[in-house]
């Protein structure tokens, strides 16, 4: 495994040699809302539940969107609940193929921690191996020391993005159906000049990240090869940030347009492409 990708990803069979051996490993079982959609599934033994709604975001407003950056303090203070500390090893997986986790890991190393992995294939490739899971997340039993470092991982606003459509290569990580939008519903679409680059085109028919090679020609021909500028955007930065999960295991940055379509669409004055043409 490269240097890149073992700092990225973490395979179910190492995550549980890790649980055995590290005693500070901690590990965060991801959801997009739990507020609006508890936890009904067995978890990794010892998993905290986390929602990215509220436990890695701030308040969703029209100006910066659905899943805006979180207050590094109040982040902070969640992070210290859940015993991470500075150097601790965390583990980020979901049950989604890494949608919802991806953006716990982009969060992470936004927040400037970098010993954060993604488990590989997520909770099916820990159940694939015939490990136990339990019915109910584990509650953090001590407080960490972690301090918050905002701004580790690159951002960019909506007029970055157009730019970079216009010059450069802008990934749309949402897939073929919303990137066309909906002839009948004029806030559906792309941003003007973006590639359609569906972040789960990244994986293999087993659920886990294709190989390194196979990520870097596919990055490759969506326009992310060194020779200009990239950016990366979903709905609401989820999508993207898991986008984001590939291409930094196979050695490729990008920064992320965190307020994404649900702030791009939220202005009128902003212009709208659809259909399969960039625009």
């Amino acid at each position: 495994m490269s240097d890149a990708r073992s700092s990225v990803l973490i395979t179910a069979k190492n995550l549980a040699a890790a649980t055995f051996a590290n005693a500070s490993l901690v590990l965060l079982d991801i959801s997009d809302d739990l507020e609006t959609a508890p936890l009904e599934r067995c978890v990794i033994p010892g998993a905290i539940a986390v929602s990215l709604a509220s436990d890695m975001s701030g308040a969703a407003t029209p100006e910066d969107g659905r899943r805006p950056l979180p207050d590094p303090a109040t982040l902070q203070r969640t992070l210290r609940r859940w015993g991470i500390n500075e150097d601790t090893q965390v583990i980020v997986y979901d049950d989604a193929s890494g949608g919802q986790a991806g953006r716990a890991w982009w969060t992470l190393r936004w927040a400037g921690h970098v010993n954060t992995r993604l488990l590989d294939g997520g909770l099916a490739a820990w159940r694939a191996l015939g490990n136990e899971t339990d019915d109910k997340p584990a509650h953090p039993s001590s407080g960490g020391n972690i301090t918050v470092n905002p701004g580790s991982m690159p951002v960019i606003e909506a007029d970055d993005a157009a730019k970079i459509a216009r010059n450069g290569a802008l990934l749309d990580a949402r897939g073929k159906t919303a990137y066309e939008g909906d002839p009948n519903k004029p806030t559906t679409g792309h941003i003007p000049g973006a590639i359609c680059a569906g972040a789960k085109d990244a994986l293999g028919p087993n659920g886990a990240f294709k190989s390194t090679e196979e990520l870097s020609a596919l990055y490759s021909g969506h326009g992310a090869d060194g020779s200009q500028m990239v950016g990366v955007y979903c709905g609401s930065g989820n999508a993207a940030a898991f986008e984001l999960v590939g291409m930094y295991a196979a050695g490729l940055e990008a920064p992320l347009y965190v307020g994404s379509w649900s702030a791009w669409s939220a202005d009128p004055n902003r212009p709208v492409a659809q259909g399969s043409e960039r625009g």
